[in-house]
């Protein structure tokens, strides 16, 4: 599809995009602009208001924002650009479900579009990519339908790099194990999302930078992260066992930041390769996690819901053909294990490793998006 522009729409004044605060729901596309959306005095999708959609500082489509039953109706009241890459639609999108809790469902409406085969063939493409799910022409308008679960499953506006997904699947053995290939360690960050209600953002980045390895020391050497992971050591003893992780292919180091400041560690793992695979009949793209919070400073109620929610939205984007998520907390854990329950995990089954008595606990992929989507 092409990606040329077409000219931009004359916004009001009040819609001057070189003036509005920078849209943490932007994304920045393969054809090397920046998208985002804002309405008179902000990026949210208000009722009664217009919502313009920018690329770098053009205006090149205006919704009109009314509210129906549980959704928002989103109805152009510019022309349709069918050069428009499909996924310039997700900060619109944003502003809807990254705004509003409730909202369950999202339309774009065309006015007076059935005809058109140019954007006909852009609604084929936009459900092909995922932006939205279904498309319909009823009474001379074209529309586009989006539910919050397949708006929080597109991985363009919260990803920062490749995914898992790319790769070719090719099976090797490791260990007695027959799994699939896995891709190589990402580097740098890899997953960004404001939170609109905390007035933060979280981010996951890997551990390369300096400094990593002694922060890392200093948190295993808490005793409340002691008290589980019973890994307390020297620098040097903590230096060789994120080397050994990171030779290991079937696992991912990672630190998890709020602005950019480090405050937990987090290893993400193929369950097909790990130690957990006997109890759980692990298929080929099942994953699971282990993690430690080293700063108190971010242990509040809003905040642990939004990295919990975070970390399984970022494995699930990781790649689509994850299901399911695992994990084995160990039993005396048990205000964890409530927790990660009441925030859409499962709890399976009690089991025995060598070293601790664990619960096996499960976040299924259409549970989580259904019901339990990051906000």
């Amino acid at each position: 599809m092409s990606i040329a522009m077409t000219a931009p729409v004359e916004p009001s004044a009040a819609h001057d995009g070189r003036a509005a605060p920078h849209d943490p729901y932007g994304v920045t596309l393969a054809d090397g602009h920046r998208y985002h959306a804002s309405g008179p005095d902000d990026g949210v999708a208000r009722a009664g208001q217009d919502l313009t959609l920018w690329c770098d500082a053009r205006a090149v489509a205006v919704f009109q924002v009314s509210e129906a039953d549980d959704g928002i109706t989103l109805r152009s009241s510019t022309p349709h650009d069918a050069h428009l890459p499909v996924q310039a639609l997700l900060p619109v999108l944003a502003a809807v479900f990254c705004r509003h809790k409730a909202c369950k469902r999202a339309s774009v409406i065309w006015p007076g579009t059935d005809a058109d085969p140019e954007l006909a063939a852009w609604l084929v493409a936009a459900v092909r990519d995922g932006v939205g799910e279904q498309f319909s022409q009823v009474d001379g308008a074209s529309a586009l339908q989006v539910s919050r679960q397949t708006f929080w499953q597109h991985p363009a506006q919260w990803l920062q790099g490749p995914s898992s997904a790319g790769m070719a699947q090719q099976y090797r053995v490791s260990d007695g194990k027959r799994h699939p290939l896995r891709a190589p360690k990402p580097v740098g960050e890899v997953y960004r999302r404001h939170i609109a209600r905390l007035g933060t953002s979280f981010s996951l980045r890997a551990i390369d930078q300096p400094g990593d390895v002694e922060r890392f020391h200093e948190w295993m050497n808490l005793d409340s992260v002691a008290h589980f992971w019973e890994q307390t050591g020297t620098l040097a003893e903590h230096a060789e066992y994120l080397a050994k992780m990171q030779a290991d292919p079937h696992t991912v180091t990672l630190f998890a930041c709020f602005d950019d400041e480090p405050f937990a560690y987090f290893e993400v793992y193929w369950a097909k390769e790990d130690r957990i695979a006997p109890f759980c009949e692990a298929a080929d793209y099942d994953r699971g996690f282990h993690l430690l919070v080293g700063s108190t400073r971010f242990r509040s109620p809003g905040r642990t819901e939004a990295w919990l929610r975070s970390i399984v939205h970022y494995i699930f984007l990781d790649d689509p053909r994850t299901q399911r998520i695992v994990g084995e907390p160990r039993i005396d854990h048990d205000r964890w294990i409530a927790y990660m329950q009441g925030q859409g995990a499962a709890r399976l089954r009690e089991f025995d490793f060598p070293h601790k008595r664990a619960v096996l606990i499960a976040f299924e992929r259409q549970t989580v998006f259904e019901q339990y989507a990051p906000w």
